[in-house]
C-alpha cells in the first residue's frame, strides 16, 4: 500500500477574471413578440394596482417573475425592475413543480414598477414599427439589422432596447406568490422587505417576544399568530416549517446487562462534540465524557430521555470495542456532551439557538456529532431553518458538524428530514453489513440537486445490529444516529491527530466511498450518497501500489486560483494513467434565496496542460473559460452544468473512467499537470475571498506499476515539500504536541 501524500509549499497562483466582450445575451431558444411584451406590461399593471389597494407595513413591493429556464445569474433581469442591480433585489428563489425552470421573488420600489411598465411599452412600439412585431437571437444579433440608426427618433437607446428584450426572452410572466400552510405551530420566513420584523409583526397587530425571534427574516408563531399573519399578509412569507417536535425513531432491540466493562483513563485523545438528548454519568465510560446539560431542570425527565445521547456516545468513545466487526483503528475519543432535548420530543427551534452558543463557546472542538432529526420531510424549494444555522455557523468557524440521515417514522415519509439538508454538513445515510440500503434509510437530494446524504456508513441492521452502552447496560440498535459518530470518528482522526484541514478530511472521507467504475445513478446518490465509507482508517489514508494520490489545500482570492506545477511521471512520454479528484469547500449560503442557496461556486478543473495553455481537462468540462461568452453557445446550460458538473454543489468529483481499453495520453511541451479552482459568486464578489479548498487527487497506473517515489522526487525538485501521512509518524507527533512539560 502506497501512503496518502500531503503537498505543501508551492502556494496556488492568484489571477483575476478577464472581462472584456460579451453583451446583452438574448435566449436563442425563444423568439419576443410585442403580444408577449404588452402581456408582461399588464401583468405588471396588475401588480401594481394589488399592492395600490393593499395597506402594508413597509415600503416597497414583492415581485415573482417565473423564468422560461433554470437561469444563470448572467441571464436573469438586467433591464427591467432594478436593471442591473436586480440581482441585489432578490429575496426568494425557488423552482416550478417539474424543476425545470426558475421562480425568483425580487423586492423593489413602487416607481421601478412604473419605470419598467414605460420599458415595455416603448420597447414594443419599437418592435412593432422596426421589426415586424418579433425579434429573435440571429436579428438581434445582427449589427446590420439592430443598430443605433434604427433607434434614433425613439426614446430608449438601443442598449436600453436589448436589454428589454433579452430580459423578455428570458420570462414567462410576473406574478405575486402566494404560499398554502397548515395552522400549526411553525418557523416561518418572511421575505427581506427591509423592516425590523418585531416592528413589522406589530404593524400586523401580532405581538412575539425577541426570543421566537431567530433572526430578522425567521420567527416561531403559534397557531393562533399563523392564522393572522396569513389572514392579514399572506405574501410575507417566503417560506414555513411546522416545528421540529419529534426525533426520528431508532430501532432498539435490548439486552440489558450490568457492570459491562472497564475502561482506561482518558489522556491526550482528542475531544468530538455531541449534541443529543441528555448522558447518563452512571455508564461504565462516563469519565470520558464531560457532560453539559442544557435541558431546562422545570421539564420532567425519565429514563428513556438518557438512551440515545447516551448511546451515540458510547460509539464515539468505545465504538470499536463493542462493535469488533467495526474496528477502524482510530482508537478512543473523549466527548464533550450537551443533552439539548429530552427523549423523542422537543422543539428545534431552541435548539438552533442553543447549538450556535454551544458551538461558540467551544472553539477548540473541530468535530460536532447531531443524530437528532426531524419526521418531516425537507422542502424542494428550500433549506430548512435548523440546516440554515449549521451552514451558517460552519462557515463563519472551522468546524465540521457530522449529521444523521434521518430515519423513516412511516413509509409513507421518504425524503431525509432536517437538519441533514444541511449543505455543509457530512450527512451520513446508513446501509446494512452487506453494504445495502436499510429499511429505515431516507432519500436525498436537497434542493432536488444537491447530493445530501454525503455518503453511507453502517448503521445496524436485522443481519448485524450496532451494540451500544445505554443507561442500563448493553444494546442493539439500528438507525442513521448510529452511523454518523463512526464516521465522526474518522473525521476527527484526519484533522485532530493528523493534522489535516477540515477540507481536505471531509474530501478524503467522500473519495474514499467513491470506486473507479461508472458513476452512480441519482437513485443511488439520493441513498447512498458518494458511497459506504470504508472500515479501517487505512483504506482511507494508504492506497493500492499502483495509485499515486495526493492532497493540496490553498485559499481562493480570486477567480482564478491555479497552480501548473504536478510533475506527473512519464513514460515513453505519454502518461499512464487515468485521474480523478474530489474536492470539497465551506460556502457561505443564503436561506432566503431559496433554490440558489450557496452564494459561491468554485469549480475545479484538473489535468495536462496543452501548448496554449489551456487545461486539458479530465472531466472535459468547458464552464468558466477566460473569453466571456454567450452561454449557448459554448458554454453548458444552466440547468446542464448544474447536472453534470455539480455546478454550485460545495463537493466536486470528477474522474475519468476506467474502461477496459486505456491508452496512455499524449504529453505536450509543458510536461507538469496543473489545476485551476474558478470561483463565481451570485451576488457580493467579496463572499468567494478567503474560502479554503481541499483536494484530493488519484493517479492510477493502467498497467499496476508503482511510481509513487518518482513522483515523489519529481515534487521535491518541483519545489514541493512532501509530507508523507505516515499514522506512526504523526501519532508521535500528536503525543509531543500534547505532551505537559513540568518545570522544575
Amino acid at each position: 500500500m502506497n501512503n496518502v501524500l500531503e503537498l505543501k509549499g508551492k502556494r496556488f497562483v492568484q489571477a483575476s477574471k478577464n472581462n472584456n466582450g460579451g453583451g446583452v445575451a438574448m435566449n436563442g431558444k425563444r423568439e419576443v413578440t410585442t403580444e408577449h411584451l404588452l402581456r408582461l406590461k399588464s401583468q405588471l399593471s396588475q401588480i401594481k394596482e394589488f399592492w395600490d389597494k393593499e395597506s402594508k407595513p413597509f415600503e416597497g413591493v414583492l415581485v415573482s417573475v417565473y423564468y422560461n429556464k433554470i437561469v444563470a445569474k448572467s441571464n436573469r433581469i438586467g433591464g427591467l425592475l432594478k436593471g442591473k442591480d436586480s440581482n441585489e433585489a432578490i429575496v426568494g428563489a425557488k423552482f416550478n413543480e417539474n424543476k425545470s425552470k426558475h421562480i425568483i421573488t425580487y423586492f423593489i420600489d413602487a416607481k421601478d414598477l412604473i419605470v419598467s411598465m414605460n420599458l415595455l411599452s416603448d420597447t414594443a412600439e419599437i418592435l412593432s414599427n422596426k421589426f415586424s412585431g418579433n425579434i429573435n437571437k440571429t436579428i438581434m444579433d445582427n449589427k446590420s439589422i439592430v443598430n443605433k440608426t434604427v433607434f434614433k427618433d425613439f426614446s430608449i437607446s438601443m442598449s436600453t432596447f436589448k436589454q428589454v428584450i433579452a430580459d423578455a426572452s428570458y420570462i414567462d410572466s410576473f406574478e405575486i406568490e402566494l404560499p398554502t400552510i397548515e395552522f400549526k405551530q411553525s418557523i416561518v420566513t418572511l421575505y427581506d422587505v427591509k423592516k425590523d420584523a418585531k416592528i413589522l409583526f406589530e404593524a400586523l397587530g401580532i405581538n412575539i417576544l425577541n426570543t421566537r425571534i431567530l433572526d430578522n427574516q425567521t420567527v416561531y408563531l403559534d397557531e393562533k399568530q399563523v392564522e393572522l399573519l396569513f389572514e392579514k399578509a399572506p405574501y410575507l412569507v417566503s417560506m414555513a416549517t411546522v416545528d421540529l417536535t419529534r426525533l426520528s425513531p431508532d430501532d432498539f432491540i435490548d439486552e440489558y446487562k450490568n457492570n459491562m466493562i472497564t475502561i482506561p483513563t482518558p489522556s491526550i485523545e482528542p475531544t468530538i462534540g455531541v449534541i443529543d438528548t441528555l448522558f447518563d454519568e452512571s455508564v461504565y465510560f462516563s469519565e470520558w465524557v464531560e457532560y453539559h446539560d442544557m435541558v431546562s431542570k422545570d421539564i420532567p425527565r425519565n429514563s428513556n430521555d438518557y438512551r440515545h445521547g447516551t448511546a451515540v456516545s458510547s460509539i464515539i468513545v468505545d465504538g470499536a470495542r463493542l462493535n469488533p466487526w467495526l474496528e477502524d483503528g482510530c482508537g478512543r475519543f473523549k466527548v464533550r456532551h450537551f443533552g439539548v432535548a429530552v427523549g423523542a420530543e422537543f422543539s428545534s427551534f431552541s435548539i438552533i439557538k442553543q447549538i450556535k452558543n454551544i458551538v461558540l463557546s467551544n472553539l477548540d472542538i473541530k468535530v460536532w456529532n447531531i443524530s437528532l432529526g426531524s419526521n418531516q420531510e425537507i422542502n424542494d424549494n428550500f433549506i430548512s431553518a435548523e440546516a440554515a444555522a449549521l451552514d451558517q455557523i460552519q462557515f463563519e468557524n472551522n468546524v465540521i458538524f457530522v449529521v444523521a440521515g434521518t430515519n423513516k417514522p412511516s413509509q409513507d415519509i421518504v425524503k431525509i428530514g432536517s437538519p441533514a439538508d444541511s449543505i455543509n454538513s457530512m450527512v451520513v445515510n446508513a446501509v446494512t453489513k452487506s453494504g445495502l440500503s436499510t429499511k429505515y434509510a431516507r432519500k436525498g437530494l436537497v434542493l432536488s440537486f444537491f447530493a445530501k446524504p454525503d455518503v453511507s456508513y453502517y448503521g445496524g441492521s436485522e443481519d448485524q445490529y450496532i451494540r451500544v452502552c445505554e443507561p442500563l447496560g448493553a444494546a442493539n440498535v439500528a438507525g442513521t444516529s448510529y452511523a454518523a459518530p463512526w464516521i465522526a470518528r474518522k473525521l476527527s482522526y484526519l484533522i485532530d491527530i493528523l493534522g489535516l484541514n477540515r477540507e481536505v478530511a471531509k474530501a478524503m472521507i467522500i473519495d474514499s466511498a467513491r470506486s473507479w467504475n461508472e458513476k452512480p445513478s441519482p437513485e443511488e446518490v439520493a441513498l447512498y450518497g458518494h458511497g459506504v465509507v470504508p472500515i479501517h482508517i487505512n483504506d482511507i489514508i494508504q492506497t493500492k501500489d499502483d495509485e499515486i494520490k495526493f492532497v493540496v489545500s490553498d485559499v481562493s482570492e480570486k477567480w482564478n486560483t491555479y497552480n501548473y506545477h504536478f510533475p506527473v511521471p512519464l513514460k515513453d512520454n505519454k502518461y499512464p494513467y487515468i485521474a480523478r479528484a474530489t474536492m470539497c469547500y465551506f460556502p457561505l449560503c443564503d436561506r432566503s434565496h431559496g433554490v440558489d442557496y450557496t452564494n459561491t461556486e468554485l469549480n475545479l478543473h484538473f489535468g495536462r496542460i496543452k501548448d496554449n495553455g489551456e487545461i486539458n481537462d479530465i472531466k472535459g468540462d468547458k464552464q468558466n473559460k477566460d473569453e466571456v461568452l454567450d452561454e449557448e453557445k459554448s458554454y453548458l446550460l444552466e440547468g446542464e452544468a448544474r447536472k453534470q458538473f455539480r455546478k454550485w454543489d460545495n463537493v466536486k468529483y470528477i474522474s475519468e473512467s476506467a474502461t477496459k481499453k486505456m491508452i496512455p495520453k499524449d504529453s505536450y511541451k509543458n510536461k507538469n499537470w496543473g489545476m485551476e479552482i474558478k470561483t463565481n459568486n451570485r451576488l457580493d464578489p467579496k463572499d468567494g475571498i478567503g474560502i479554503r479548498f481541499g483536494v484530493v487527487v488519484t493517479l492510477k497506473e493502467m498497467k499496476g506499476i508503482n511510481r509513487i517515489d518518482e513522483f515523489i522526487r519529481n515534487c521535491t525538485l518541483n519545489g514541493w515539500l512532501v509530507n508523507v501521512i505516515d499514522v506512526a509518524n504523526r501519532i508521535d507527533i500528536h503525543k509531543k504536541v500534547n505532551e505537559e512539560i513540568e518545570f522544575e
